[in-house]
């Protein structure tokens, strides 16, 4: 199935009225969550809901590469999804081998690059290649970036990063006053890509859960009522208009943005104090 091959003309215009109206997400990052509780409702079991989310998926890349979106990241799996009972984890990973499988041609055509982070060595074998093929693939694409985080925290990057960086101090190739944020965005798995802009997280959860810790800092959170499945296009919109609604001060206050003075405050400040003691 092509890009837009099953948009209607209404979609369409609503996503073009969205790009017109004002600044677009660079990096939209989305919690896909509520599939589970999606085929619950329905009296489905829990594979059906993930099926479904799949769906999702596929028409939130549509939208986001035409309205120019640069990047997407979407939290498919993460590490604590390890603990959920072997049956649903190993469906899991069929339903991402299957997916690449099929869409991984579409990505291509489509100009649209696909990326992942997270522990992948934990993926099975299977998947690891799927992966490694789509992510080969579409490495020279220029248009839509979309990474997958795979057995993926943020604790977890955050601790990676802390202990490449400490070996490097250690070995005297840095020392402690060459910590500062760059370098420690520089050492996690994100160092190619800008901080997200929006973070969307469906089915009304109002918490981060272990996801892209150190780079949502500054990023504009917003939270659906939908579960994943039922996120779309519309839906999308909705947030992207609420984003562009809002004004992104990063500590300072407003009369400072329209003299475009003023310095942007630091909430890594701790972490960066604690690497610098090393």
């Amino acid at each position: 199935m092509a890009l837009n091959s099953n948009k209607t003309s209404e979609a369409n215009a609503e996503l073009d009225a969205v790009a017109a109206g004002g600044p677009v997400p660079n990096h939209i990052a989305i919690i896909m969550d509520g599939n589970g509780r999606w085929a619950k409702s329905r009296g489905k079991n829990r594979v059906t809901g993930h099926r479904e989310g799949v769906r999702s998926v596929r028409e939130i890349v549509e939208a986001c590469a035409r309205i120019d979106t640069k990047y997407l990241t979407l939290y498919t799996f993460s590490t604590e999804n390890w603990k959920r009972p072997k049956d649903e984890v190993s469906t899991l990973m069929r339903i991402l081998v299957s997916s690449l499988r099929s869409e991984l041609d579409n990505l291509h055509e489509n100009n649209i690059r696909f990326m992942t982070m997270g522990e992948l060595t934990r993926l099975p074998e299977e998947a690891q290649k799927e992966v490694q093929r789509a992510v080969e693939k579409t490495a020279g694409n220029t248009g839509l970036t979309l990474n997958l985080a795979l057995s993926y925290s943020g604790r977890w990057d955050i601790m990676r990063a802390m202990k490449k960086i400490a070996m490097e101090a250690r070995s005297g190739r840095i020392s402690p006053e060459d910590v500062d944020e760059r370098l420690i965005s520089s050492f996690l798995s994100t160092a190619h890509l800008p901080d997200p802009d929006l973070l969307i997280r469906t089915s009304g959860e109002l918490r981060l859960s272990n996801f892209l810790l150190w780079e949502l800092a500054y990023t504009e959170l917003y939270i659906s009522e939908r579960y994943w499945p039922d996120f779309r296009t519309h839906e999308l919109c909705e947030a992207i208009r609420s984003f562009q609604g809002r004004e992104r001060r990063y500590g300072q206050v407003s009369e400072q943005l329209k003299e475009k003075s003023g310095h942007r405050a630091s909430t890594k400040e701790e972490l960066i104090n604690a690497i610098s003691s090393l």
